[in-house]
């Protein structure tokens, strides 16, 4: 007689391992690795065309595409909807104008520094709003944001109304000069593909498989024994922490820190960003600040009534695609 337990053993152990899981998002290297050469090959583009203006632009596209894509870590993938996220941003660029205005340049302290402000402050935000739900998560996550924003327009140290003014830019070292636009550029290209895999990483973890499931029923997770609020708790931390990234780049970008970055408004555009690249999608962010960001230049060189060219190209995107843009990529791979 022939044992045929072994061979089934090994193939019901195997499928599972070929098969990807529901809540894996796959990097897609064939669409983002030539997107990323393009990327790369920008600046150089640019610079022989003598459009040296845009890359700058691009240079705040990528960093607000962080920004958001901190943001759609815990709303897409988390079930989070706060109204607050800009505070982190805000509050992470202020550690870097702060710093500077105490001689501090290096960016290997001020980056990571910010970083850790935004961490931390999320984790206090989150500690608290995270014991709520609906519509009381949002307005508590909002009135943080609107608290921290006070506070420091308040202190004449962080100028008040007015901001602060950086010097210059950050001292990356290693022979490379962030004053000189294409430099910048590059850096925070690294650093944004950085984030982005290390997310990626993350969510494809058990962590961020558990984090999703929470999404999906935050009351069963809870009922067969899984740590809910902590999760979610640490997921709102890390957002938080790549919001600070976001704004200690932000700051080096404008060569400004201002307290309109930590307003309400601030918040609602991040979000606006995540709506419109797809709530959910691993590149979600960084698409909907591209079109945004993208569209408001275009439209601002046209008229001063930009904001309503806008918000109509806005309503006929969510009227097609009410699941964003890249949902609709995905609609025409399912028709092939």
């Amino acid at each position: 007689m022939t044992d045929t337990t072994a061979p089934q053993t090994a193939t019901a152990q195997a499928t599972p391992a070929a098969q990807p899981s529901v809540f894996d998002h796959r990097l897609q290297p064939r669409l983002v690795l030539p997107l990323l050469a393009l990327l790369i090959a920008f600046p150089l583009i640019a610079q022989a065309t003598g459009e040296d203006f845009y890359i700058g632009v691009a240079s705040r596209v990528l960093v607000f595409g962080l920004a958001a894509a901190s943001l759609n870590f815990i709303l897409g993938f988390g079930g989070m909807v706060s109204f607050g996220h800009a505070a982190f941003v805000g509050l992470g660029a202020y550690t870097v104008g702060l710093l500077m205005q105490q001689g501090v340049t290096s960016a290997w302290l001020a980056w990571p520094l910010a970083m850790l402000m935004g961490a931390a402050f999320s984790l206090l935000v989150g500690a608290i709003s995270l014991r709520t739900q609906g519509v009381y998560f949002i307005m508590i996550t909002l009135a943080f944001a609107q608290m921290l924003y006070y506070l420091i327009m308040s202190f004449k140290s962080l100028g008040g109304d007015d901001g602060l003014s950086l010097p210059s830019r950050s001292d990356i070292g290693l022979g490379l000069d962030l004053a000189q636009d294409a430099t910048f550029y590059y850096v925070v290209l690294a650093l944004v593909s950085t984030s982005l895999l290390l997310m990626a990483r993350v969510l494809n973890a058990r962590f961020g498989h558990v984090l999703q499931a929470i999404k999906e029923n935050e009351t069963r997770m809870q009922a067969i024994g899984f740590p809910v609020y902590r999760y979610k708790l640490v997921a709102f931390s890390l957002a938080g922490a790549f919001a600070g990234l976001a704004g200690a780049m932000l700051a080096n970008q404008g060569s400004f820190v201002g307290p309109g970055m930590l307003q309400w408004t601030q918040s609602g555009i991040l979000l606006i960003m995540v709506i419109l690249g797809g709530v959910g999608h691993l590149y979600g962010g960084l698409v909907g600040a591209a079109v945004f960001l993208l569209l408001e230049e275009v439209l601002a060189a046209y008229t001063v009534h930009w904001q309503l060219g806008l918000g109509a190209v806005l309503l006929i995107v969510v009227l097609v695609a009410p699941n964003g843009l890249l949902s609709l990529r995905r609609g025409m791979w399912s028709k092939r």
